[in-house]
């Protein structure tokens, strides 16, 4: 009867769900997707950026960031910080203009949104007398300078953006002062360019887009200088002590003009085209710093022979006879320099240029020998080549975690020493209680490893599997060689690469023990390297065995790409991860699973075609087992042949639509003429359309044929010391999952440690088990007697975990796409199971197994599943009795890459990515949390008004 009775409300457990779990989307780590504007508070010392998707973003010392969301989600096309404020103004594609100020909130700071303002020009004028395309906040804090396309000026009152209209400075007014010929031959047009006299606030100097430039007295309202360029204007630097300002040009060229006391007509002092006397692309920014040495830093954006590098994206720094075009790989959006802002200081003294680019942030030192590019502790460019894959491990050692940042640190020889520059604002947040990795397959064949402890995630060590190979690119080429001769004298900086030599190279699976510092990484042509931590350079042969997985079988061609060529003997690693052994699947097809065992030295790979065990320690392959069924021709056809059949998965789409519309008419009777039929195929049609549309919670599962394509594609594989042929007995066991819901279970006699290099790993199938509904196997667990997940390889020996128990009976967890099974073991047979699909109407995506520990108390933790599905929600399901306890929406269903990338951590924290260079970082535990905690103290300011209030955010992401 126990069935029948409906489970009661335990208020015991809901106060420990509350305890135990909690979700929270905690911080964005990587580089802004698509950024689209670029702001600086020497005052702050803080940074902020704009994208297209209306973010704003704002970073400072390491751990100090903060995020806001325009509710419009339209492009951010300038951002200005207000002089001595925490506050700055945000310039968006519909010309509205949005006031964010940094506040105090619960100990910490926040972003917040204070005003929006879209300015509205009189009744019947057209758009463009209010375009805004210049803004001006003026020193005085108190209005902002707003030109426009009309070339009118307006000046709006902070922070109520109240329009001075009586202070509006009309092109009119402007052209009064301007010599007549001047006027007939040119109108005003757009304002480009606004900027204050760095010594009297009473002046500004405003530029038009056909080369008008004056100098505006705001007291008297009248033009005091006027200066007559010949060229399209593009930007304006005034030099530090206002004596003089540099004009740039859409030719290429810049111009200095002097500025005199008297009224009389300024001439230009130099008119300088950098890159000519070719036709050269416009330079759109420029600085002119000085120095104490009496050699000013010229530094612009663009200039380029146009015939010649029309294409190339660079930044070019003067400094007396030393001049670099720095080249980026993609489009440079804004830079600015950091230098010397005391208002005593009597030169600029640049420190440092930060280049924000399309696909990354770049700071070049200004003070060292070479202008050196600085590593960035955060905004790291997580996509320089496209993400494949992604493995976290938690609570690295502190043996491990040292030599990986070793071997890193000879990476970074080429780096500057500098600290980081942009460094507002102070870090409160806790220490991270643990050392965290995570790890990112790459494209081109790469394996980067971050820190995923804190809230910066800052690139440790960088991996390449190339050298192994043979291909087009040799790894010795460097790509910053100049000829002493060249001119443009230019270099290239930047991590972001898009381009692969051999998407062959991909990698797939990545799996690390940190234990032993063994890491298996395996790829898209069927390579599988498996590698281990050295401390030092080392030149040596890579050992080579192939694995046939079709195992001769007749009747079957591959289709796809061919295998990766190996380079012929000694080849030469840097220190860090060594590969000593490599194993080739062959048909050389993607590798979809991967397992690794360093306490009985085995490696474990799976591929669409079988999966097999290959013993590292003597370098033999074990076995192989062909999962392979007759009709799965499309597995051999490969992810990057031609020739897969669309038309071939269309029919198969087709025929499985007619079995089951001919299983649901025999199931009715069958029967009835051609009109009746024909009426039952409409109805079938209608009601498979509205199960579409209305997704109901509950469904029949239709058991899937075994004739369905790529049913050998083995999805999951698993290492386990557990009971397989009695109950008396337990022995290490290899268990493998395919697509089509067979499960495989293979003993294996592993010879003791003394006799492991004298005799052979031997392996014996044992079991095999077919899911009633073939679905994917997309889980393999074991639970020992205290229904317990079984520890990782060397978590006992380094008494980091219990020993499992093996007194009581062991259990074998299956969790397929629709849903989780329980078995006995030895015996194999079903003792629990919770339909997901059938009850939710969603499919298994992720699964692993989480511990969660109560914030209440030290004492109580609970190992649960934590599922992701295919509608993006996570599910926490406990063990063993695999009772649902709670459900978030995380991400959004239609986001497919996003649910394909996501990555659990150990303790119910989670990585997926929300654009190809981001992770979006969520918990679901109320213990392990990490997310941005920091404030922004105010310095004084120097006026008859001392201000000092503290604002910044905890955690500006959840705004959005």
């Amino acid at each position: 009867m126990r069935r029948f009775l409906r489970p009661g409300h335990d208020p015991v457990r809901e106060r420990l769900k509350r305890d135990l779990f909690q979700f929270n989307k905690t911080v964005e780590h990587g580089f802004p997707h698509q950024p689209s504007a670029l702001g600086y508070s020497p005052f702050l010392h803080l940074m902020a950026i704009g994208t297209r998707s209306g973010a704003i973003k704002l970073y400072g010392a390491p751990g100090v960031e903060f995020m806001g969301l325009h509710e419009e989600n339209n492009t951010v096309m300038q951002i200005h910080f207000i002089p001595d404020q925490c506050q700055l103004v945000t310039l968006l594609d519909d010309n509205s203009l949005h006031l964010w100020s940094l506040k105090q909130h619960s100990g910490a700071s926040e972003l917040r949104e204070e005003h929006r303002f879209t300015l509205k020009g009189p009744p019947g004028s057209p758009p463009s007398a209010t375009q805004i395309t210049a803004v001006l906040p003026h020193s005085s804090r108190e209005v902002l300078y707003l030109g426009t396309e009309s070339g009118s000026i307006f000046v709006v009152e902070l922070p109520s953006f109240r329009v001075l209209e009586d202070r509006t400075i009309t092109s009119e007014a402007v052209l009064q002062r301007v010599p007549e010929d001047y006027c007939n031959r040119r109108s005003c047009e757009l304002v480009e360019a606004l900027r204050e006299h760095p010594k009297n606030p009473d002046q500004i100097l405003i530029g038009y887009s056909r080369g008008l430039i004056v100098l505006w007295d705001l007291q008297n309202n009248k033009v005091t200088h006027h200066f007559l360029g010949s060229q399209q204007l593009e930007n304006l630097y005034w030099q530090r002590d206002g004596s003089k300002f540099i004009s740039c040009h859409y030719d290429g060229s810049y111009t200095q003009w002097p500025v005199s006391s008297d009224n009389r007509q300024p001439e230009p002092l130099e008119n300088i085209v950098p890159y000519g006397p070719f036709p050269c692309k416009a330079i759109s920014k420029i600085y002119w710093q000085t120095t104490k040495n009496g050699l000013p830093y010229i530094i612009f954006q663009g200039g380029m022979p146009r015939a010649s590098y029309g294409d190339r994206h660079s930044i070019s720094v003067v400094h007396g006879s030393q001049q670099t075009a720095f080249d980026f790989t993609s489009r440079v959006i804004d830079f600015f320099i950091i230098f010397s802002s005391e208002p005593t200081a009597e030169f600029d003294d640049p420190s440092a240029m930060v280049v924000l680019a399309e696909e990354e942030l770049v700071v070049i030192d200004l003070k060292s020998a070479g202008w050196p590019a600085v590593h960035p502790p955060y905004l790291a460019s997580l996509h320089c080549s496209a993400i494949t894959c992604s493995h976290h491990v938690s609570n690295i050692p502190l043996k491990l975690w040292e030599r990986i940042i070793s071997a890193g640190s000879k990476q970074n020889v080429h780096y500057s020493n500098m600290p980081w520059p942009i460094d507002g604002g102070t870090n409160i947040a806790p220490d991270p209680p643990q050392r965290d990795l995570l790890l990112t397959g790459h494209e081109d064949g790469t394996v980067r490893f971050w820190d995923a402890s804190g809230v910066c995630l800052h690139l440790l060590y960088k991996l390449s599997t190339v050298r192994v190979f043979l291909t087009d690119a040799d790894p010795n080429d460097n790509m910053n060689t100049l000829g002493e001769d060249e001119w443009p004298p230019l270099r290239k900086v930047g991590t972001f690469d898009p381009y692969s030599d051999d998407p062959r190279l991909g990698i797939q699976k990545i799996y690390l023990c940190k234990y032993s510092g063994y890491l298996a990484v395996a790829g898209t042509a069927g390579q599988v390297l498996v590698m281990e931590l050295n401390d030092e350079d080392a030149e040596h042969v890579v050992d080579h065995a192939e694995a046939d997985l079709l195992q001769d079988q007749e009747g079957y061609r591959w289709k796809g790409h061919e295998k990766l060529k190996t380079r012929d003997g000694p080849v030469r690693f840097e220190a860090g991860f060594q590969p000593f052994v490599l194993v080739q699947c062959q048909p050389p097809a993607v590798v979809t699973s991967l397992a690794l065992h360093s306490e009985w030295k085995l490696v474990a790979f799976g591929t669409s075609h079988g999966f097999g065990l290959f013993d590292h320690q003597q370098k033999r392959l074990v076995f192989v087992k062909c999962t392979l069924h007759p009709s799965d021709q499309l597995a051999l056809e490969g992810p990057l042949s031609r020739v897969k059949s669309l038309k071939k998965s269309l029919r198969q789409s087709f025929r499985r639509i007619r079995r089951s519309r001919v299983s649901s008419r025999k199931r009715r009777g069958g029967g009835g003429n051609a009109s009746e039929v024909q009426e039952a195929n409409a109805k079938f049609d209608q009601d498979a359309l509205q199960e579409m549309e209305l997704a109901p919670v509950q469904r029949k599962i239709e058991a899937r044929s075994a004739e369905d394509s790529f049913t050998g594609f083995v999805r999951t594989l698993y290492f386990a010391d557990t009971f397989l042929r009695d109950s008396s007995r337990h022995c290490p066991s290899l268990w493998a999952g395919t697509n089509g819901g067979t499960v495989y279970a293979f003993c294996l006699r592993v010879p003791p440690a003394e006799r492991r290099m004298d005799e052979p790993v031997r392996a014996e199938q044992a079991k095999e088990i077919q899911l009633m509904h073939r679905a994917p196997v997309v889980g393999i667990l074991v639970l020992d007697g205290r229904s317990t997940p079984l520890p990782e390889p060397l978590e006992v020996a380094h008494d980091l975990s219990k020993s499992p128990d093996m007194q009581g009976s062991h259990q074998l967890l299956v969790v397929s796409e629709e849903q989780f099974k329980v078995f006995t073991l030895p015996k194999v047979s079903s003792k629990l199971k919770l339909k997901l699909t059938a009850l939710e109407g969603c499919r298994v995506r992720k699964v692993t197994v989480a511990n969660f520990g109560s914030c209440k108390t030290d004492d109580y933790s609970e190992n649960d599943l934590a599922v992701l599905t295919n509608l993006g929600d996570i599910q926490i399901i406990s063990l063993p009795f695999l009772k649902l306890q709670i459900r978030y929406p995380c991400i959004r269903k239609e986001d497919v890459s996003g649910i394909a990338s996501c990555v659990f951590t150990k303790y119910g924290q989670g990585f997926y990515l929300i654009s190809p260079s981001e992770f979006e970082r969520f918990s679901l535990s109320t213990k392990w949390l990490v997310e941005p905690r920091c404030i922004v103290d105010m310095p004084e300011v120097s006026s008859n008004n001392h201000v000092r209030t503290r604002s910044g955010m905890e955690n500006a992401a959840r705004k959005s």
